[in-house]
């Protein structure tokens, strides 16, 4: 587990967000995580969808599900499957700034609450699913993350989690130049590799269902995030003043965007979609579990 040089907490988290909430919303949309390309010529839009299709595929989505969206952004993925696979959804973020832009959108079926999901104040096997989208990174405590997951699905339900992981071992120069600086520039606490993942998972009860690295298919991201974000320091004065505001802590989220650039080309991070399973109650069997999902 890789760990930055400062502490950050759960309300660095969220003043990130809260920070940042026009930037996000400006360069990234509503969606606020990777896209997932397949051919190389799905529009941004397009891949952000594909991102949450496959997702929703190896959760095995169905109607009248619960779903909880752990880390939930501005609700757009909680809307979408709402939406399209007919699911009843809750979503905790810890940014004021997200929830308050979620609540211009409302969607029958979602329901988005500013809440820390480690102290979550949620009944025991309430949702048949949850998710997490790139979040789970954020958790200062994340075997409580797993735990509390665990506690929350009913028997017989699925984790899925998209991660930011680093590689197995790496080298001296990637944590020091890659890997350190974006947890403590993105508000990292920490960052696992899938064996961490596992062994807390297991830790927690779950068993693991499969694992799919999508690290080739969704790091054009960052292509463009950077174009876009060089556009707009050229284009608009609001983007130039943040980047000279000292007070602006995290303004450094721009250099950031290089590193994971880097850090994707040279395989020192990986993005994969991982899924655990909560083992079913007595009397319902036991299901095969998958060795990988398919990429």
């Amino acid at each position: 587990m890789i760990h930055p040089k400062t502490v950050q907490t759960t309300a660095a988290v969220a003043a990130h967000y809260d920070d940042l909430d026009a930037f996000y919303r400006e360069i990234w949309g509503d969606h606020v995580h990777h896209g997932y390309w397949v051919t190389g010529r799905e529009t941004p839009p397009e891949a952000a969808v594909a991102l949450i299709e496959f997702l929703a595929d190896h959760l095995n989505l169905a109607p009248d599900l619960d779903v909880m969206d752990i880390g939930c952004g501005y609700g757009a993925t909680a809307r979408y499957l709402a939406q399209t696979r007919d699911v009843r959804m809750t979503g905790f973020t810890v940014s004021a700034a997200q929830a308050a832009y979620a609540a211009t959108k409302p969607v029958p079926g979602v329901d988005i609450r500013v809440q820390d999901w480690l102290t979550n104040g949620l009944p025991d096997a309430c949702f048949d699913r949850a998710y997490s989208i790139e979040s789970s990174e954020h958790m200062p405590d994340k075997q409580r993350f797993f735990d509390e997951a665990f506690r929350t699905l009913r028997p017989g339900g699925l984790l899925g989690v998209y991660a930011w992981l680093s590689k197995t071992d790496p080298r001296p120069w990637e944590v020091r130049h890659l890997l350190e600086p974006i947890c403590r520039e993105g508000r990292l606490p920490s960052m696992g590799d899938e064996a961490d993942y596992a062994a807390m998972a297991e830790h927690a009860g779950f068993e693991i269902q499969g694992q799919a690295d999508i690290s080739d298919r969704v790091r054009k991201t960052w292509w463009i995030c950077l174009k876009r974000v060089a556009g707009k320091i050229v284009s608009d004065d609001r983007y130039r003043r943040f980047l000279l505001q000292r007070s602006a802590e995290n303004r450094i989220f721009a250099l950031t965007l290089v590193r994971l650039l880097v850090a994707y080309r040279t395989h020192s991070m990986r993005y994969c979609l991982l899924v655990y399973r909560k083992p079913a109650g007595a009397g319902e069997g036991n299901r095969t579990l998958l060795a990988s999902l398919e990429g």
